[in-house]
């Protein structure tokens, strides 16, 4: 599975994210974004089962302006925007896979990869948690992933922050909170994280 992003972005811009579920759709309001405002596209691909996924920094007036301009292309699934995402999503998207030990594992699972980033924001900002993996609709039937790690409290307490989560609510699927981790169990997730990758 290749990561979501391969590129860095400067601080302390807003990052925003169209989903449709068309490619010819996709592909209209990518034209539409880059012609609007002026805006940096971080990716724009096909992602499962069909759908296209176009992610975009810049400032936050010109990221407004681009996502309201996109709206008015049919076929959208999901969106967002936020003004300061936090610092740890942009390694979790590029797949920089690190499962440091702590003592819980949570997991997000979402319908789409807007839920999955918005989540993942929710939770680095209700708690003192590391956000290790964002994994969005690749190969698996239009589901996104995110996978963090901490004390099991802050963990906890990210979980229950996402399930309240009104822009995430209706694209949670399930959550697991898993207390101490079994090493055999971390180095399973990283091994199938990696084979996908390749």
């Amino acid at each position: 599975m290749e990561p979501a992003i391969l590129t860095e972005i400067p601080a302390r811009k807003a990052l925003a994210m169209i989903e449709l579920g068309s490619i010819a759709s996709g592909i209209t309001a990518l034209d539409i974004i880059t012609k609007t405002a002026e805006v940096e596209i971080l990716t724009a691909q096909i992602i499962c089962p069909g759908k296209y996924m176009i992610l975009f920094y810049g400032s936050l007036s010109a990221i407004r302006a681009s996502l309201e301009a996109a709206r008015q292309v049919s076929s959208q699934i999901d969106e967002f925007l936020l003004g300061r995402p936090h610092p740890d999503i942009f390694p979790a998207l590029k797949g920089e896979i690190t499962l440091p030990h702590k003592t819980a594992l949570g997991l997000i699972e979402t319908c789409s990869g807007a839920a999955a980033i918005k989540a993942a924001d929710t939770a680095a900002k209700t708690a003192w948690i590391i956000l290790t993996e964002i994994r969005i609709s690749h190969g698996m039937c239009g589901k996104s992933t995110v996978m963090f790690t901490g004390e099991l409290a802050a963990v906890a307490a990210a979980i229950e922050a996402v399930k309240k989560e009104a822009a995430v609510k209706e694209k949670l699927l399930n959550t697991a909170l898993i207390p101490n981790p079994d090493d055999k169990m971390v180095a399973a997730i990283t091994k199938v994280a990696i084979n996908c990758e390749s």
